[in-house]
């Protein structure tokens, strides 16, 4: 059917729609007092003003809408709407005396249904504020979320044909905040890049199941800052946490028809707002205070917060997607779109990529990265998909204004950046090409040093270059050692446990056939797949991990750990436990009670310790393998098995021994 055959179709069937779908979105709006207001900031920002009025002021981006109504809700859910009517540079706003903190809201948003040109307007649909900054509620997905007729017959059309019902009792509300809490007296760790050491961890996963921790706190950024927790931190001698993503994020549909969850994260929808279901205080605001004194925490441990942060995409989706925030506001602004601007570029895989050549969509992500920084006292980012993010109009470019941007800003450019440095679409894979003041996670190391320990090395030229930081991507524009962000395991993939005791992926629990996650594991079994009772192979495990973490903690570069490896932790060879919100992702503090896995974990933490101690092992400048000293000794020589130094047809010969 032709694109203006389907148009006259889908007008056709919207005509014929029985009017039980529409409904009370043209209500008549109560009265309620509207002051101009101001253009920013934008979101919600309460305050008194010099004549004692207390009240919110409201801003909201949406360049091509036609009109904006703010929609308040009380305690029993009953909606009061008001119109902004002042317009300043696409920018809708207005100050509403007497809303104070914990009002929760969302907006309307009018326009032009017409998605053959990427207008999906329709004032139905509760948007959330992108700018909130607490999330009050959760995604359900009904089929009343969805901007268009999620089920209708003719599937090809179904996203053109418009959904007049209310989403409102579906979908989670925007809360006014005022925390006038400031970071005075919290000391931030500043910890070296040289002189870090990453554990990636996820919130509810690190406490969910440790026994040491209240129940009632457990799986909370309370529980993360409970004495219990940073004391494992501290006695492993790691400098920072990772957290997988805590910005408010949806669960996709298709794992919600299945019973499951999105456990790991990385589909966000609110920038601004820690995610609320990992808060034991509350959800009307209490969480920002809860982070905070997680954060607090932490630092007063001497352990830095890095956020895995997810602005490559939005728990929109695609076309056919739900209706939450971003699509309803104005969906040529936010988004990147084909040709065919019915249909989104999608260079992520999760069916959408953010515009972020836009002005209002880059202010959107730094402001979002400022806030984290100077309000809610985090130490740094490691961006998902960061090439995604580097995007000019299709290529990624280093020069991009995303990245330009970063460069400039005084905050951002003094925090730890980290760099995902791929996405799924043509190009995307730039280990190595971004910028000075970037770091990245180095897929070569961990590939390098999976093949070697499973002997699936040619030689050991490659695993030469990682083990001595990899200055084959790095050295560069002044770029350092640790500009390598050095990882054998990730939240993505085998745990270490597995990736000695698996050699396919056992992901059949995700209900997807086996067909997701990786078939690429580089892992060895050592003979047996799976758990075995089979002394031989256990020791042996035991022992590939002892080298593995060795060869991990005395790289030169920055160290990551994923959070139980050190004691063993097992997904049963799940390679892709995104959708395990169970036992199979959460650390199992059982294990300490193994003296085989207690005595990993104080292997891993004197590895730390030794690292600490000895500044060869953290070095600052790559190795020349030039003397430097007046006693005419190179700072690098490499040697093999035999105990003489390395020629050049060694490095091409196949090896099982690499001495340095």
């Amino acid at each position: 059917m032709s694109s203006a055959a389907e148009q006259e179709a889908v007008t056709e069937a919207a005509e014929e729609r029985p009017a039980a779908l529409v409904n009370g979105a043209r209500r008549k709006a109560p009265a309620v007092p509207v002051w101009p207001g101001a253009p920013t900031p934008l979101g919600a920002r309460f305050r008194v003003g010099p004549d004692g009025v207390a009240g919110t002021n409201f801003a909201l981006w949406a360049g091509g809408a036609e009109a904006v109504e703010l929609c308040l809700f009380d305690a029993d859910g009953k909606e009061t709407r008001a119109r902004l009517t002042e317009l300043t540079h696409e920018i809708w706003h207005g100050f509403l005396p007497g809303v104070m903190p914990g009002q929760r809201y969302g907006f309307r948003v009018h326009g032009r249904w017409d998605p053959w040109t990427g207008g999906r307007w329709n004032p139905s649909k509760l948007l959330l504020d992108p700018y909130a900054r607490a999330v009050d509620g959760d995604f359900s997905l009904p089929p009343e979320v969805y901007g268009h007729v999620r089920d209708w017959p003719q599937q090809q059309v179904a996203d053109t044909v418009r959904d007049d019902r209310d989403s409102a009792p579906y979908v989670p509300k925007g809360v006014v905040v005022h925390d006038d809490d400031d970071w005075a007296e919290d000391r931030r760790p500043k910890t070296p890049w040289a002189d870090s050491v990453i554990y990636e961890v996820h919130v509810r996963g690190f406490t969910a199941l440790h026994p040491g921790i209240p129940e009632e706190l457990r799986g909370t950024y309370a529980g993360l800052a409970h004495p219990a927790a940073i004391e494992h931190l501290v006695k492993l001698g790691v400098t920072a946490v990772e957290l997988l993503p805590v910005h408010q994020f949806a669960h996709e549909d298709h794992l919600l028809r299945r019973g499951l969850k999105n456990y790991w994260g990385y589909n966000s929808i609110g920038y601004f707002a820690p995610h609320a279901g990992y808060a034991a205080s509350g959800t009307t605001g209490q969480q920002v205070g809860e982070f905070k004194r997680m954060v607090r925490a932490l630092h007063e441990a001497g352990i830095e917060v890095i956020l895995d942060v997810v602005y490559n995409h939005t728990a929109e989706a695609g076309e056919l997607g739900p209706t939450l925030s971003l699509k309803g506001i104005d969906n040529r602004g936010y988004y990147r779109l084909q040709s065919d601007a019915r249909r989104y570029a999608d260079y992520t895989g999760c069916g959408n990529t953010l515009h972020v050549v836009q002005p209002h969509v880059l202010r959107l992500i730094t402001d979002s990265l400022r806030y984290w920084v100077t309000e809610m006292g985090v130490d740094g980012f490691r961006f998902d998909l960061a090439a995604a993010l580097a995007r000019s109009m299709h290529d990624v470019d280093m020069l991009s204004p995303f990245l330009a941007v970063i460069a400039q800003d005084p905050v951002l450019r003094r925090v730890k950046l980290i760099a995902e440095p791929w996405d799924v679409g043509s190009g995307g894979y730039q280990v190595g090409s971004f910028p000075p003041l970037w770091t990245e996670w180095n897929d070569r190391y961990r590939n390098a040093v999976r093949d070697f320990w499973r002997g699936a090395l040619p030689d050991v030229r490659d695993l030469g270059y990682r083990l001595s930081g990899s200055s084959d991507l790095y050295a560069w524009g002044g770029r350092r050692p640790y500009a390598s962000v050095n990882f054998i395991t990730a939240h993505d993939g085998f745990t270490l446990r597995d990736l000695v005791s698996y050699e396919r992926k056992h992901n059949e629990a995700n209900g997807e056939g086996n067909r997701d996650g990786t078939d690429d594991n580089r892992a060895w079994n050592c003979g047996t797949e799976g758990e075995t009772d089979d002394e031989r192979v256990r020791a042996l495990r035991r022992r590939q991990l002892r080298n593995l973490l060795t060869t991990l903690l005395l790289s030169t570069g920055v160290p990551m750990l994923v959070a139980g490896d050190e004691l063993g932790r097992t997904q049963r060879g799940n390679n892709n436990a995104y959708c395990q919100d169970n036992e199979i992702s959460w650390v199992d503090w059982g294990l300490l009670e193994d003296p085989g896995w207690k005595a990993l974990s104080d292997l891993t933490a004197r590895l730390i310790a030794l690292r600490h101690r000895h500044p060869v092992l953290r070095r600052r400048a790559f190795f020349s393998g030039r003397a430097h000293s007046a006693d005419g000794l190179r700072d690098l020589a490499w040697f093999t098995a035999r105990g003489t130094e390395m020629t050049e047809r060694d490095w091409y010969a196949p090896a099982a021994t690499l001495g340095m």
